[in-house]
């Protein structure tokens, strides 16, 4: 009979206790997280299978069931769960629909920030000297304008247009990535394994993807969440200002532009879309958090 030394046993019963298993107890402890990412979970459905969810075309018009209210309300009617608009549009449809638009600028814009922003934070971080400079004077530079004017400028420049607005809001993004990026990598250029690298001839660009960029995946991952449900709103903002997307396009923040004037008789037109964006923002939001704690190692515990 062969007995496993306790050498080798031990690590094998401690293969599904490594940092990952960690991550996950401390993600799953934390009931509010489970939650939200329930919630999003839920609103990728409807993004994704919106045709198959919404029971009206989004923007079929019936002037005859105009401002109708929601079902459980006298006068509702069970064939619009939520009501109906001032174009007699469902609004449980024009939410399904809007959802898609709201996650696909949220997401577009925290990847294109995060590529242009990993890019700069690498570079400005590793190299320093002149490049840090003028990198981060740049940042600055930015830094020194609103944010949603910026985009506001960039878009009344541009045209409204769904790309142009995942554009703008990722051109405008950058920065907080840069500089998370800049402050990891400036940490950790005079490591071992970097000085290393350099010694047998590794290329700089190879230390940037395979060494460097590895370790701040986890800030990285944080920063983009969080990223994500500001870009919602300020989609959002843009097409209740009109210079979002089309206004054939259904969104959220067009919604909520056109049920401003009903609020004192139909609540609902504006109440409803207002409830999903805040919803799916506060989901985003909590989602970040909880990646925050589990990338910081003290919040692992057995």
């Amino acid at each position: 009979m062969t007995v496993t030394p306790p050498s080798v046993a031990a690590p094998a019963a401690m293969a599904g206790r490594g940092p990952r298993a960690a991550a996950l107890r401390t993600l799953l402890r934390n009931r509010l997280a489970v939650a939200a990412l329930a919630v999003l979970a839920i609103m990728l459905v409807f993004a994704l299978f919106a045709p198959l969810i919404a029971p009206y075309d989004p923007n079929a018009q019936d002037l005859l069931m105009r401002l109708r209210p929601p079902a459980w309300q006298s006068g509702g009617s069970g064939a619009h769960p939520l009501g109906t608009d001032q174009l007699g549009r469902d609004l449980l449809s024009r939410v399904v629909y809007g959802t898609r638009v709201s996650l696909l600028v949220g997401a577009g814009a925290a990847l294109l920030a995060g590529v242009i922003g990993t890019a700069v934070g690498l570079a400005s971080g590793y190299f320093g000297g002149w490049p840090d400079r003028v990198l981060m004077r740049l940042a600055d530079v930015q830094l020194a304008f609103p944010a949603i004017l910026l985009a506001l400028a960039i878009v009344g420049f541009l045209g409204s247009g769904l790309w142009y607005v995942i554009l703008v809001l990722g051109f405008t993004g950058w920065v907080s990535y840069a500089r998370v990026v800049r402050s990891e990598v400036m940490s950790l250029r005079s490591r071992d394994f970097v000085t290393e690298a350099r010694a047998i001839g590794v290329t700089d660009s190879v230390i940037m993807r395979r060494h460097l960029l590895p370790n701040v995946m986890a800030p990285l991952a944080t920063i983009a969440t969080l990223h994500v449900a500001a870009a919602i709103v300020a989609e959002a903002s843009l097409s209740y200002l009109g210079l979002g997307v089309p206004r054939e396009t259904v969104t959220w923040g067009s919604m909520l532009a056109d049920g401003q004037l009903y609020l004192g008789t139909s609540w609902w037109v504006a109440v409803f879309p207002g409830i999903a964006l805040m919803i799916t923002s506060l989901a985003v939001n909590i989602t970040g958090d909880a990646l925050r704690d589990v990338a910081d190692p003290k919040a692992y515990r057995p």
